[in-house]
């Protein structure tokens, strides 16, 4: 298993305060996964337009309606 990379008491507060659910940690460990590849594929667009810098924008979130 790779290490945390969210704030798990923040996650958990946010889907008990939109939910009144627990979080199970399994939960965590898939979000974490999740970030992994999105940062991954990120920094590869960063570096396809020759940058050192990853931005907003090399972040592209395909099935999210209410991101911006």
């Amino acid at each position: 298993m790779s290490e945390t990379l969210v704030v798990v008491s923040k996650i958990k507060k946010f889907i008990r305060d939109n939910s009144e659910m627990n979080t199970s940690a399994s939960a965590i460990d898939s979000l974490t996964k999740i970030v992994e590849k999105e940062c991954l594929k990120a920094i590869e667009k960063a570096k396809e337009s020759k940058r050192k810098t990853v931005l907003d924008r090399d972040f592209v979130l395909e099935s999210c309606e209410s991101c911006n």
